[in-house]
């Protein structure tokens, strides 16, 4: 007889790939799954009557800016409480590894913390750091190029000359032998927007032999984003390297209706180049507060600020009027700051989740005081509010988007799907009672339906509680050496 640590009986398997569930028992023994069938035969330890519940993947975050918080707050239960066991950090070209600060950190790297924060000069320091503390979820992470460009410049308002791009390079090749995913760029961002093409290219290049990715904030989201897309297809061909585009979208009133445009010319680059996205399932984005992005047309939720502490939750408008002076006034005095940004139209974001090649990620950000709500509901929002509710898609496609999709693009191995041999990182959900709790009004709430989490076959969530014990793990791309455990 089968001797397993935990038995799953009964549950309606969402394996991950996409195709119909089906009732199945699962057995885990030790980090991974050792058997799954119709009805096993097993002395487990500890037996879990699901009941026809739905059991999934445990949910890969492909867009976070979680680096320092898995160190900060290795419970994770943002993440842990909507069915998450994997996230990457390291995007939009900030990340906590490797830096070498010679001030407080520029932003946007501020949103992952102060000074303080930044402890990592090599990408092994952090690496190891996260295997120590071994959090409540995975981490596999990319390096950013601001970070670099921090490390290595002067000033970040210039490109960069060849020798700053050659200690780059030095600092990208050793991050990728300890099983970095890849380079991710915030090309919008002031920190990188001097840079040059043929600069991320150029860094880019080593991405190819390392079987590594190249994920990118677009430079525009806006007027300019077909230019935007247009460069991340030349570096992704020229440097031969798969392209993630960052949280596609179409940012800014006057650019509401063009997602069918642009997925049309994402399409187009798909026919000869690997190009996948992620996306987060609200009408609204997230960062630090831009001066550029003040719009008295688009509603404006201050979420931090250094000078103004209590503007946190208040709308930018409300304070304008409160100090009766122009919002982009307004928004000088309160920087440095971050800031919500209803900025999108629901049409473009339904059709850009709805498509086959879009993955799921939150953009969460953990630090903030009054954060955007796709921090502790993103996952649960998609496959209540959008599969179920509003059919955009069937479950066991939204499944596929937030965990076999994700774990091909960004190499992640044994991870995504329900099969014998992979490891157990599982969610069992209601599919009638998920639902996204977090709102822009009180964004930290844990989400209804979750009924248990399971990362590296440890119950890590149960019953609305994070559970004592923690076994994420620091997870390497697939194809390096290094080991994950």
């Amino acid at each position: 007889m089968l001797r397993c640590d935990t038995l799953i009986r009964n549950a309606t398997v969402y394996d991950g790939s996409g195709a119909a569930p089906e009732a199945a028992d699962v057995a885990i023994g030790g980090a991974k799954i050792l058997a799954i069938s119709p009805s096993l035969d097993c002395y487990a330890v500890m037996t879990i009557e699901a009941d026809g519940l739905a059991l999934a993947p445990g949910f890969i975050d492909t867009h976070t800016h979680d680096d320092t918080a898995v160190l900060r707050n290795p419970a994770m239960l943002p993440k842990i409480s909507q069915g998450v066991t994997t996230v990457v950090t390291g995007n939009c070209g900030i990340s906590a590894a490797p830096v070498r600060l010679k001030g407080e950190p520029p932003d946007p790297m501020n949103l992952l913390g102060d000074a303080s924060a930044f402890r990592f000069p090599t990408f092994a320091a952090y690496a190891a750091a996260v295997a120590e503390m071994r959090p409540a979820v995975n981490v596999a992470a990319l390096v950013g190029h601001t970070a670099l460009r921090n490390n290595n410049m002067d000033a970040l308002d210039r490109e960069a000359t060849a020798d700053e791009v050659a200690g780059m390079r030095v600092q990208l090749e050793e991050a990728l032998q300890h099983g970095a995913l890849g380079l991710s760029t915030g090309l919008a961002y002031l920190s990188a927007n001097a840079a040059t093409t043929d600069e991320v290219v150029a860094l880019a290049e080593p991405l190819a032999d390392a079987e590594a990715i190249y994920t990118t904030h677009l430079r525009s989201e806006s007027a300019a984003i077909l230019d935007a897309l247009q460069e991340a297809f030349t570096i992704g061909g020229r440097a031969r390297v798969p392209i993630v585009v960052s949280h596609l979208k179409c940012t800014g009133v006057d650019n509401w209706g063009r997602s069918t445009e642009i997925l049309t010319v994402v399409e187009t680059a798909r026919a000869a180049q690997p190009v996948v996205w992620d996306c987060y399932p609200y009408a609204a984005s997230s960062s630090t507060l831009d001066l550029r992005q003040v719009d008295p047309r688009v509603k404006i939720t201050i979420t931090w600020s250094t000078p103004h502490p209590e503007a946190a939750g208040k709308l930018l408008a409300q304070i304008a009027e409160e100090w009766n002076i122009p919002q982009l006034d307004a928004a000088r005095r309160l920087q440095p700051a971050g800031a919500i940004y209803h900025g999108m139209a629901e049409d473009d974001v339904r059709r850009i989740l709805r498509h086959p090649a879009t993955m799921i990620g939150s953009d969460g950000l953990p630090l903030d005081p009054h954060p955007h709500p796709r921090l502790w509901g993103a996952f649960p929002r998609v496959l209540g509010y959008y599969s179920r509710d509003e059919r955009l898609f069937p479950l066991e496609e939204a499944v596929h988007k937030m965990t076999g999709l994700p774990a091909l693009n960004f190499r992640l191995a044994q991870r995504g799907l329900i099969r014998e041999g992979y490891y157990a990182d599982l969610v069992l959900f209601d599919p009638i009672a998920i639902r996204d709790m977090a709102t822009f009004d009180d964004p930290a709430q844990p989400a209804a339906g979750i009924d248990r989490v399971w990362v590296n076959g440890v119950a890590s969530y149960s019953a609305g509680e994070v559970t004592e014990k923690r076994a994420g793990r620091y997870l390497p791309r697939a194809s390096t050496t290094v080991r994950s455990e």
